[in-house]
Formats: C-alpha cells, sequence, structure tokens
C-alpha cells in the first residue's frame, strides 16, 4: 500500500515537474522567429488585441506563452499605450516586461511641409496616437501660441519640416512643445547669422522661403529664385508673388491670379504692399530655407514659367525680356490646347 502511495506521489511529481518544464519552455525558451516588428497599443486595450497583433506579425499561428503569462500575471490590468518592439529572439517573459513595464520604441515622426494647420495636424497624426483636431485646435491657439513664443500669423515659422523621433502616445501638446523647441535648436548661431548678414530675421527667412517654395517645386531652382525677390527687396520694387495674394483670399484659392484678385485688402497682398508680407503663407521645408540663406547673386528681377513645362522657369533682367518669355509661355499653351 506504502509503495503504491509512494508510487503514486512520484508520478504526481514526473508529472507536475514535467508540466512545469513545459510551461517554463514556452515563457522563456520559446522565442519569436521573424524579423523585428512594431506594435501600437490604445488605451484600454485589450490583451486579446495585443495578442492578435503579435501573432499575425510573427508568423506564428499561436504563441500559447505569450497567452498563458498575460492570464498569470493579469496583463488586463498592466496593459499601457505606446509603440512596442518586438525583436526576433524575445519569448513571452521579455515581451510581457516590456509591454507591461511600458518602455516603448520611439517612432520616426516624418513632418512634411505643407499650407496649411489642418494638413500639418492630418500629416502627424497619421503617425501618431494624437487627435487631429487637438493639434489642429492647439496651432491656433492664442494661449498656446504665445506660450511658445509664437502667435496665430507665425505659427507657420514654429515647425520645421524634418524627421523627428518621437513616442507614439505623446500628447498633442508634447509634440508640439518639442517641435517648438526644436525650431529653436535649428536657428543656431550660424543660422542667425547668416541671416543677419542678407538682412533679414529668422521669421523674414522663413517669410521668403514660403514664397519660393509656392513658386517652384525645384530645389535646384530655389536660390534663384530667393535671389529674384532679394533683388526686389533691395531695390524697393513689389514682390508681386501670386502666392501671397492667393493665401490673402483664404478659401478662395484661386488656379490663376486675375486682376481683380490684386486689389484684395490684405497685408499679405505683396502687388498692393512693398516688403515681405508680415509671416510666412506656408509651412517650409529646410531646403527653402537654405535657399534663402544661400541666394543665388544676379541681377534677375522677373521670371515666367518655361515653355517647355518642365515646372522650371525663364529668369530676366528687364521687362522687355520678361515680355518676350511670356510670349513663349503662352505660345506654347496655344500649341497644347490649353488656356490660361
Amino acid at each position: 500500500m506504502k509503495k503504491h502511495i509512494v508510487l503514486s506521489v512520484l508520478a504526481s511529481f514526473i508529472t507536475l515537474a514535467g508540466i512545469g518544464g513545459v510551461i517554463y519552455n514556452m515563457i522563456y525558451v520559446q522565442s519569436i522567429k521573424s524579423e523585428d516588428f512594431n506594435i501600437f497599443i490604445y488605451p484600454e486595450e485589450s490583451p486579446e488585441y495585443v495578442l492578435t497583433q503579435i501573432e499575425s506579425k510573427s508568423g506564428k499561428e499561436n504563441f500559447t506563452g505569450l497567452r498563458l503569462i498575460f492570464k498569470l500575471r493579469n496583463y488586463q490590468s498592466l496593459i499601457k499605450s505606446g509603440c512596442y518592439s518586438i525583436k526576433n529572439g524575445d519569448n513571452a517573459n521579455k515581451i510581457f516586461l516590456r509591454l507591461s513595464n511600458g518602455h516603448q520604441t520611439p517612432v520616426n515622426l516624418i513632418v512634411s511641409s505643407t499650407r496649411t494647420v489642418q494638413n500639418m495636424a492630418l500629416n502627424m497624426t497619421s503617425q501618431l496616437m494624437a487627435d487631429s483636431a487637438e493639434i489642429a485646435n492647439l496651432l491656433t491657439d492664442s494661449l498656446f501660441l504665445d506660450s511658445l513664443g509664437y502667435s496665430k500669423a507665425t505659427v507657420f515659422a514654429m515647425i520645421v519640416p524634418n524627421t523627428y523621433q518621437v513616442y507614439w502616445n505623446s500628447s498633442a501638446k508634447k509634440i508640439l512643445e518639442r517641435l517648438a523647441t526644436e525650431t529653436k535648436r535649428f536657428w543656431n548661431t550660424d543660422r542667425t547669422n547668416r541671416a543677419q548678414q542678407i538682412g533679414l530675421s529668422p521669421l523674414q527667412v522663413v517669410t521668403l522661403a514660403s514664397i519660393v517654395e509656392e513658386e517652384t517645386a525645384k530645389i535646384d531652382e530655389m536660390p534663384i529664385v530667393a535671389g529674384l525677390y532679394m533683388n526686389r527687396l533691395k531695390i524697393g520694387m513689389p514682390l508681386q508673388a501670386d502666392p501671397t495674394v492667393i493665401f490673402a483670399l483664404g478659401n478662395e484659392r484661386p488656379k490663376r491670379v486675375l486682376q481683380a484678385h490684386l486689389n484684395v485688402d490684405s497685408p499679405y497682398n505683396t502687388y498692393r504692399n512693398l516688403g515681405l508680407p508680415p509671416a510666412p503663407i506656408r509651412f517650409v521645408h529646410i531646403s527653402s530655407i537654405e535657399a534663402v540663406l544661400n541666394y543665388t547673386h544676379h541681377n534677375y528681377l522677373y521670371m515666367c514659367a518655361k515653355e517647355d513645362f518642365s515646372g522650371y522657369h525663364n529668369f530676366a533682367y528687364t521687362l522687355s525680356q520678361h515680355n518676350a518669355n511670356a510670349a513663349r509661355y503662352r505660345k506654347a499653351l496655344t500649341t497644347n490646347g490649353e488656356r490660361r
């Protein structure tokens, strides 16, 4: 009888040891065999949703060890939002500790140049957890902007489009504060001195860069266009930049600026007002800012789209030369069946 009891206990022990070994193997030994990938967890997400992301991206139909540790350690109460890296060779315990402790992986926030606050908000929130409406509201909130040294008019100078490492679940407020700080870093001593050397403040540089970026999409042509407007500023000639008129018209945004549009009463109308407009007309790329800071020195005062429709421009010193360039362009439009 005693022998049977001993054997029974021994068998139970072996069974439990075997089960324990299996569990240990699933949690501490079994690992993911795939390329590294990221998962994104929203607040109040379910463990099942997290598991589904991991299993679908790892190529495994089931990751039993992770399911088990989630239950044993009550992951439901420990869920933290964010972006997390799942790496090749990770076991269930490593993944659980990373997720439950909130050890996030930063993401690359690619901020693009764009024309409106709304587009900027949409661009950022397509890459972040933050809500686009909240970002747009902050970018038009006078008190918030003032706390960062900007206004509704100068907000386009607050963000320098670039790639920034941020946490995916950062609040809209933290993201914008970070971008404003990065802009201050961007305007280092070297760039500030270069702006001073050409007779402009950093805000004026960005303002001119916003016009240049609207006038041409060709990066190699930007310094020439910047030089043209610098020439006009130096001799007191109106900039007569169509993009500023379009900006002044607000939501109307005509495809072509007509004579009637040139009469719009706005400080942004560079046909009616001398000098630069009071602030930028869009968020600008670094290449546009650098084009102004390193503008090409020449004598051009006029520009017209090239007749080959390449997106480049013909430049001229005199009005008569400009009129000849414009005539060639209009003829090309007619030849191609277009109307201007």
